[in-house]
């Protein structure tokens, strides 16, 4: 029997359909104290999580990356992202899980270019003199207080909520950083139609035809629209979610390199294997390899910095 990936909508409880617009609020010792502060290695599917830590410590899994950091930090793990913790015993912070989609949906109606802040795992260390917290904390507040309020308006309300608190995050994060170029709405609808539709078929290795289709463009205007907003072609997009599941499966499940092959819609586990090494400069036994041997090695995990980007955007 292959190991699989445990799928949750909060780590121990039952996993919802995507379509269930929700949000939760909780203090990180009520999830993590009962499992002895460690929450193993799972996956939402749907929902994002952002994580304050204002005291203690914790050992950080996103994906295949691991990290080490002290509070004062943020934790930042998008829908589809394998995480865990290990919580030191003195930990403290809320913590806020929702459904990523219509924070998405909000977010490129309101700040397009905050989507790679909801999108992009990252583990940003904050300085000690506690000046985030008056920016943070009474948002964390407010949605915890939407979360316990039940009322008309609640998913609304903690979604906007979220939103400012996203923001919040980006400044914390990219303080210094050039401004991004703005981006039409309508291009980024585009992108976003896009992305979901990669994220959909990506393992049916479909032409480009097909997604070109589906958004009404050419092939070649595809790929301009992707390289414009994303700095990428619409290949490099797909080869891109193709090489995130494949690196992900080979760490979290037992599955063959060639079982994987054959999921990824690869004709045969050389091509494949080849594809692979193109792409991360290493054959798919190797990087499993690695990559389970890191993780065995806890003085192999690096400190987070300022802002520790722990997976790719």
């Amino acid at each position: 029997m292959l190991r699989v990936i445990p799928s949750y909508a909060l780590y121990g409880d039952q996993a919802q359909p995507g379509w269930k617009n929700s949000f939760d609020f909780e203090w990180i010792p009520q999830r993590s104290g009962p499992y002895n502060w460690e929450i193993r290695p799972h996956v939402h599917e749907a929902f994002i999580q952002i994580l304050y830590l204002t005291q203690g410590s914790v050992e950080v899994l996103l994906d295949n990356a691991k990290w080490r950091v002290l509070a004062p930090c943020l934790l930042v793990v998008p829908a589809q992202t394998v995480h865990g913790f290990h919580f030191s015993a003195d930990v403290n912070g809320p913590v806020v899980t929702a459904t990523q989609r219509p924070l998405e949906s909000l977010a490129a109606l309101a700040m397009p270019e905050l989507l790679q802040t909801i999108r992009k795992p990252a583990v940003i260390s904050l300085d000690a003199d506690g000046r985030h917290a008056e920016a943070l904390m009474p948002l964390f507040l407010a949605i915890e207080r939407e979360a316990r309020l039940h009322a008309i308006g609640q998913f609304a309300a903690g979604m906007s909520l979220l939103t400012a608190l996203f923001v919040q995050v980006a400044r914390l994060g990219q303080a210094g950083a050039p401004a991004p170029l703005a981006v039409s709405l309508r291009k980024t609808a585009q992108i976003e139609k896009f992305r979901a539709l990669v994220n959909d078929n990506f393992k049916k290795r479909l032409p480009m035809a097909f997604y070109a289709g589906q958004l009404g463009v050419t092939p070649g205007q595809l790929s301009r629209l992707c390289r414009e907003v994303l700095g990428a072609s619409s290949l490099e997009v797909i080869n891109a979610r193709i090489v995130h599941e494949a690196q992900r499966d080979l760490v979290f499940t037992s599955s063959s390199i060639q079982q994987l092959a054959d999921a990824l819609g690869f004709a045969d586990e050389a091509y494949f294997g080849r594809f692979f090494r193109k792409h991360t400069g290493l054959t798919p036994g190797e990087f499993r390899t690695r990559a389970l041997q890191s993780m065995l090695k806890p003085d192999t995990w690096p400190a987070a910095g300022p802002e520790a980007v722990a997976a790719p955007g």
